[in-house]
């Protein structure tokens, strides 16, 4: 077996690690993440989570081409009156969506070259993923951002493999009241939550206690601690 390279902490302080220079709200929530690895983010019905990876899946087509493989809902109607709510024509070249495509196909789409640099997979129960399935797909495509979308139970991703990945993501985002918090490598606390739809947001959490948002913030955090 070849032995892996060492390197020394300068080597790796002058690597030119490519980033995404986020800005705004967005550089607020997650920081400016590498351009590669693996998000995961959930949500229960209901709270604005298709809403957020719509916003975000355009946000994204500045930095690179995107498909999103629809693998529950397909293209359906729901499907598009998102992508009509969000004015995805804007991005028409740079966005695509995927009618079901599988796993292994999605890794072929992927490998190819000048393929998109970004893949978002809706969700991660519908992909029959197991976790050893995610990291054989994960270590296929270094260079790559995957995006999992995923069911939730309570403040967590819903299965057992969809919670080992959480505790893998680079970014972990968990959708609720409209909201979506961030627990981000790329940055030293939890992000500003991002606001999906203010006035949905201003309903959802009028009268709640001060202490109720930070709880939802501290739920996805990774517990590094326990593992």
């Amino acid at each position: 077996m070849k032995r892996k390279r060492a390197y020394s902490p300068a080597e790796i302080l002058r690597m030119n690690i490519p980033k995404l220079e986020f800005d705004g709200a967005w550089a607020a929530s997650m920081g400016k993440p590498a351009k590669s690895g693996v998000w995961l983010i959930w949500g229960n019905p209901g709270n604005g989570k298709t809403s957020f990876v719509m916003q975000l899946a355009k946000y994204l087509c500045q930095f690179d081409k995107v498909v999103y493989d629809s693998l529950e809902e397909s293209t359906s109607l729901s499907v598009q009156m998102s992508m009509r709510r969000h004015k995805m024509e804007e991005v028409n070249r740079r966005f695509q969506i995927l009618d079901r495509e599988g796993m292994d196909q999605l890794v072929a789409r992927l490998q190819r070259r000048k393929s998109a640099g970004i893949a978002i997979i809706d969700s991660f129960q519908y992909s029959g993923l197991t976790y050893k399935g995610y990291q054989a797909m994960k270590e296929a495509l270094p260079g790559k951002l995957l995006i999992f979308i995923s069911h939730a139970e309570g403040m967590r991703p819903a299965g057992r493999a969809a919670k080992k990945v959480e505790y893998d993501a680079d970014i972990k985002i968990l959708v609720d009241g409209f909201r979506a918090s961030c627990k981000s490598r790329y940055m030293d606390t939890p992000g500003v939550p991002f606001t999906v739809w203010a006035e949905g947001a201003a309903k959802y959490w009028l009268g709640k206690e001060p202490e109720t948002e930070q709880n939802s913030i501290n739920e996805i955090k990774t517990n590094e601690d326990e593992i």
